[in-house]
């Protein structure tokens, strides 16, 4: 034990720490998407996963037999389902030592199935995430932090007239965002223009409660994640959004895919941008919160002002991007110095130093992602679906199955993709479902924010690899319940 509580001392000695860890870390989710490549940096890393997106081929993915549940209502759901599971209840004690779960998310009912396995949740508090996850709680924590939103003002909006009342006296103007406390930004962001935009929407603004209502600006969306450790605040490279592009996603509104390009904003947006985001980290860390946080920030194209758009207080859709990029494999991924901070192990690193190497555009190499949902509104069953691995694209814009891999640095060229399949034969395929992440070098988007022509045949070229047969049934399944973010 004394050796274990020595003081690491530099990253050379973190990277070695976690190169012979002996005690069993698993992260337990829908899929192993989000914390992709871990299992290469740490010893004893497992995914147990609800979806096999490999076909029992990845070494360290473990995916139980189906067992009857209810229907799942969250990814929090799935999560509670696996830690009950028998399957996985006997890998965990086969295995032995003190088993360390992380999650993408998860509630009160999951930290107490942890502690009956004898495990610990390397997170904070599912309480304290669920405070500071709250979208009015973000602009307040922003405010103390100095890092501000964009114009609004938080109130309860009973109906269209009320809302215009308090936008005129607020000086928003007439053309309003609106969005509610929790949810996927996707299904809880409203776009309101006049009064039948409110009536399209007013069931779920009316019993949001308290909600944020801002002016609407002309923005691009970006998205920067960090960790809030006890020697301060990790910040990683500010990168672009894909957002509602309709062949990719059927929400407005709805995240697609990210590109992390050294040039992607000017060095005065993302210096403010790294700015912005460690003042808020230290912020968090006032507020109790400390670990893996993405902010997503709103540029005003008009006035290149930086606001803070949202907090999500967990790894995210982007961590596999911050995670596999240059500076990461040069120095450590981020997600290493969140496992750090819950290990209780001393440590001592120079964060501005750190920081300040990270910033370098030099070590930011050129690549994007893009996540591929069912964009019609029809239900039918998948009877074939495109494998994991290495695609090649074809001169004639066709795309096909080179070979198998579970990691994009085997994609050689902008010609070659890895993707990640979701929904395999059997599942049901409906709006908004998804289909599988596609991951590239290069671009996705050119400099006007629109999908390149090689993204665009991607995006084809792969939904040609899903076939499916009409239902046969008298009326089709209700699906509501699957409507929920799962990456």
């Amino acid at each position: 034990m004394a050796t274990r509580r020595k003081k690491l001392k530099n990253l050379s000695e973190i990277r070695r720490f976690f190169h012979r860890n002996e005690e069993p870390i698993y992260f337990v989710s829908a899929t192993n998407f989000n914390l992709l490549g871990l299992d290469e940096w740490v010893k004893n890393f497992k995914y147990i996963n609800y979806i096999d997106c490999y076909d029992g081929a990845h070494p360290n993915v473990f995916c139980p037999d189906e067992h009857p549940h209810a229907e799942f209502q969250s990814i929090e759901d799935i999560n509670n389902y696996l830690l009950e599971h028998k399957q996985v209840v006997d890998l965990i004690e086969d295995r032995g030592g003190k088993p360390r779960l992380v999650f993408l998310m998860f509630d009160e009912r999951t930290e107490a199935l942890a502690k009956e396995l004898g495990a610990e949740v390397w997170f904070p508090k599912a309480s304290l995430r669920n405070r500071v996850d709250n979208k009015i709680e973000t602009v307040r924590i922003g405010d103390k932090a100095g890092v501000p939103s964009v114009p609004n003002t938080l109130a309860e909006v009973p109906d269209f007239k009320t809302l215009m009342e308090i936008a005129e006296a607020s000086g928003l103007g007439r053309d309003l965002v609106l969005q509610s406390a929790y949810g996927d930004s996707g299904h809880t962001t409203f776009f309101i223009k006049s009064e039948a935009d409110f009536r399209k929407h007013q069931h779920d603004i009316v019993d949001a409660g308290e909600i944020k209502i801002m002016k609407r600006i002309n923005c691009r969306g970006s998205a920067i994640e960090a960790c809030a450790t006890k020697r301060g605040t990790i910040v990683g490279p500010l990168m672009t959004e894909l957002v509602g592009f309709p062949s990719l996603t059927p929400y407005r509104g709805g995240w697609c895919g990210n590109e992390i390009f050294a040039n992607a904003f000017s060095r005065k947006t993302r210096e403010k941008a790294r700015e912005y985001t460690y003042r808020f980290g230290e912020q968090l860390r006032k507020e109790g919160y400390r670990g893996y946080f993405e902010l997503d920030f709103l540029i005003d194209q008009r006035s290149r002002e930086i606001y803070l758009g949202e907090l999500n207080p967990r790894i995210t859709g982007a961590s596999s991007m911050t995670n596999h990029a240059a500076f990461a494999h040069a120095d450590a991924p981020l997600f290493l110095f969140h496992l750090l901070e819950f290990s209780g192990i001393p440590f001592e690193l120079d964060i501005d130093e750190l920081n300040e190497r990270w910033a370098d555009k030099d070590n930011i190499d050129d690549w994007c992602q893009m996540v591929v949902k069912h964009t019609d509104d029809s239900i039918d069953m998948i009877t074939e679906a495109p494998r994991s691995g290495i695609w090649r694209m074809h001169d004639d814009g066709s795309v096909e199955y080179s070979r198998f891999d579970y990691h994009r640095r085997a994609v050689e060229s902008e010609r070659e993709a890895f993707f990640l399949r979701i929904l395999k034969p059997g599942d049901y395929r409906y709006e908004g479902a998804d289909l599988g992440i596609l991951v590239t070098r290069g671009r996705a988007m050119d400099d006007k924010f629109a999908l390149t022509e090689r993204s665009k045949k991607w995006i084809k070229g792969m939904r040609r690899h899903f076939k499916g047969r009409a239902l046969t049934e008298a009326a089709p399944p209700d699906l509501a319940e699957h409507q929920f973010k799962m990456l």
